[in-house]
């Protein structure tokens, strides 16, 4: 009994320090901040700019209500290949508008599209740039702003992606979402800036990033004010484009909100050649 006991008592111990461990390296990997980046020169940048700018003895000290962070989206927080996710939305949206108007499904670009969504994928290669941008002013205006909303978080619930078999707002980089929680940690305000449609990214930008819609600044179409068919007001999305958030685009659209007016300005996250502007006007 005696030798039992023992046994039993070593046991109980084994299995309380492993239950320790197992806590303890989940709280460490709880509490590190950026622990899915490996250690390297990216990971240290970013630890440094941290400190240095959140530690007030330094130099180059930001007061927390002048910390801002803007991200690019497609290919820095999410998935852009094979297909911008957004361009997935305006080509499935053809079929409703087909079904609507169908005379369009023997008139490219729709009948392309069309194509497309049975299966040819090597038609992708016919539609050019003005294709997609008359494909977009046709499937992203025209309607409510309201009614846009609800059609854009209808989609994005349903919508997997080809290649990875999930939902679109499942395919985020871990390490950038670590990022931007290490940052707002640290009292920076988070910001996306994209070329991607502004309106289609506030339907899910904070529920994927915690990064509510007025922080989110893209392109964007005008709208007019009017009423609808029971006599309420309503603003309607116009097939005119009032801000193009690509390339230069970006430091102008930054310019038009408040807190770019910020002497301490905001670092950048973005990873195209073209984004360079924003990094400049830094």
């Amino acid at each position: 009994m005696q030798n039992i006991a023992h046994l039993f008592s070593i046991f109980t111990r084994i299995l309380a320090l492993t239950t320790l461990l197992v806590f303890g390296l989940q709280a460490q990997a709880q509490t590190e901040p950026l622990s899915s980046w490996n250690d390297g020169a990216a990971k240290q940048a970013i630890l440094d700019f941290v400190k240095d700018t959140t530690t007030e003895s330094s130099p180059n000290f930001v007061p927390p209500a002048e910390r801002i962070a803007t991200f690019d989206q497609d290919g820095t927080l999410w998935v852009e290949q094979p297909m911008y996710s957004q361009v997935m939305y305006v080509l499935e949206s053809v079929p409703a508008l087909v079904k609507a108007n169908p005379e369009l499904a023997t008139v490219a670009p729709y009948s392309i599209v069309l194509e497309i969504l049975k299966g040819d994928r090597a038609a992708v290669a016919k539609l050019t740039m003005p294709d997609l941008e008359k494909l977009a002013m046709a499937t992203l205006t025209g309607m409510s702003v309201d009614t846009f909303s609800a059609q854009a978080k209808q989609w994005l619930a349903a919508a997997k992606d080809p290649r990875w078999k999930k939902p679109y707002t499942e395919l985020t980089y871990l390490p950038m979402q670590e990022v931007l929680a290490y940052l707002r940690a640290n009292d920076y305000k988070t910001y996306i800036v994209t070329g991607g449609g502004q309106d289609f990214v506030r339907q899910y930008s904070e529920t994927v990033y915690g990064i509510p819609p007025e922080q989110v600044v893209g392109s964007a179409v005008g709208t007019s004010y009017g009423y609808d068919i029971d006599g309420k007001p309503q603003l309607t999305k116009e097939p005119k484009l009032l801000v193009n958030d690509n390339d230069a685009g970006k430091p102008e659209a930054i310019h038009r909100h408040d807190w770019a007016a910020a002497p301490h300005c905001v670092r950048q996250f973005h990873r195209r050649p073209a984004d360079a502007g924003v990094h400049q006007i830094g």
